[in-house]
């Protein structure tokens, strides 16, 4: 694998933001496994991780991408993956659980979730009615 040497942008990860991640996408991507099966990678998981940043912090499409990321459909492509296979949710979990332990706290006990119950855009009495209705 080559490692792409291009201007830094301001949402690629730092060193010890990738030193953190890197090994929790490789669990949540592999498991316990030590060799990868497949045809091997054109791109470091690092760039396209940096371009799904990219594009979640500007908000720019994914056809949009600067030319020196990785190409969009493979960005794209991995972003999908890994979001229907739950490897974005285990990320965030374990984030999470490592910034409580840090700051010295349990892992929450409860969850609520709110919602509203009665839905807002419904009309009552006659001025729902048209006029063929009256």
């Amino acid at each position: 694998m080559e490692t792409i040497t291009r201007k830094p942008y301001e949402t690629d990860l730092t060193d010890d933001e990738w030193a953190i991640l890197e090994p929790i996408l490789k669990r949540a991507l592999y498991g316990n496994k030590t060799k990868t099966r497949g045809h091997p990678r054109h791109y470091p998981l690092r760039e396209i991780v940096n371009a799904i940043l990219y594009v979640l912090k500007t908000g720019c499409q994914w056809r949009q991408l600067p030319h020196d990321l990785p190409p969009w459909k493979t960005v794209y492509y991995h972003f999908r993956r890994w979001q229907k296979r739950g490897v974005l949710a285990q990320i965030r979990d374990t984030l999470v659980e490592q910034a409580r332990a840090q700051a010295g706290k349990a892992a929450p006990k409860h969850l609520a979730v709110d919602s509203q119950s009665v839905p807002s855009t419904a009309k009552g009495g006659h001025a729902g009615m048209t006029g063929a209705r009256r």
